[in-house]
């Protein structure tokens, strides 16, 4: 059955800026802006601004089921946006291994990553960082990675990519546990 009209709201903290045009979201914070665009979904975004608070605001007319869920998908993407440049993201990753250590080197000043000595084979793997995501190693812990950014979607996709190309073939899963995995998600400033 299909929903005459359907809404969701959203506040806006302090400090962040946000801006809608054609449904391109822009968030301006103090960690810096980011930029989403959201054409290829059917609803309204308006922003209202008042003297007490500013709100986003998102409706879907006569939506069936999966485009009303669209609406909580971009209310969590722009909640992420304000996040992002409020806070940042950080994520937090273990290399684990059981015979062979696992050898990750930073280069190009936290842009990417070189992993060597994985099973102990010869073979360098080498990982780029998605835009505006640096990776640093841990001083508190041994075999950490640690991901920083302000976009979610590119520092999670940057740690499953160190993940993913770390993949045990050819043996058995079960007993080959080795890896590089995600240990720990938060954002850059703890409250």
């Amino acid at each position: 059955m299909r929903d005459v009209l359907k809404t969701e709201e959203l506040d806006i903290p302090e400090g962040v800026e946000v801006n809608i045009k054609s449904r391109v979201i822009m968030v301006k914070g103090p960690r810096g802006t980011l930029t989403k665009n959201v054409r290829h979904i059917d609803m309204d975004i308006r922003l209202t601004k008042s003297s007490k608070a500013n709100k986003v605001s998102l409706a879907v007319w006569q939506g069936g089921r999966k485009h009303v869920a669209c609406l909580r998908t971009i209310k969590s993407l722009i909640v992420n946006m304000i996040t992002g440049v409020t806070k940042g993201f950080c994520y937090k990753m273990r290399a684990v291994y059981a015979h062979f250590p696992i050898n990750c080197i930073i280069q190009d000043g936290g842009r990417g990553v070189e992993i060597r000595n994985f099973l102990g084979e010869k073979i360098v793997r080498h990982v780029q960082m998605l835009e505006g995501v640096t990776v640093s190693e841990s001083k508190a812990q041994k075999d950490e990675l640690i991901l920083e950014g302000i976009d979610i979607q590119n520092v999670s996709q940057s740690a499953a990519s160190i993940q993913g190309i770390c993949r045990v073939r050819n043996k058995d899963i079960r007993k080959f546990l080795d890896g590089i995995y995600v240990s720990e998600k938060g954002t850059i400033d703890q409250e």
